[in-house]
């Protein structure tokens, strides 16, 4: 199973990175490490796993292959990267 997202190919099993908003702080955002995974509510489709959610995912989501263009995306739409970067 695979979904293409802007030049892109995401695989069941791959790591991507996401900006995830703290639902307590909605001002606070960071860049969050999300597996790639089969939706166990859609066989057919993939879904982002992150903090013990399925996440369906689709074309419309901010999906980041790498570190790099998650903080490079950060900078852009957010300013300074120092508190999105994960350690």
């Amino acid at each position: 199973m695979k979904l293409s997202n802007e030049s892109k190919t995401y695989y069941a099993g791959d790591i991507v990175y996401v900006f995830y908003r703290n639902p307590h702080t909605q001002d606070v955002a960071n860049i969050q490490a999300a597996a790639v995974v089969n939706n166990p509510e859609k066989p057919n489709e993939l879904a982002l796993f992150l903090y013990e959610n399925y996440y369906p995912l689709t074309n419309e989501m901010a999906v980041y292959s790498t570190e790099e263009e998650a903080n490079q995306a950060y900078t852009y739409y957010y300013g300074d990267i120092s508190e999105g970067m994960l350690e």
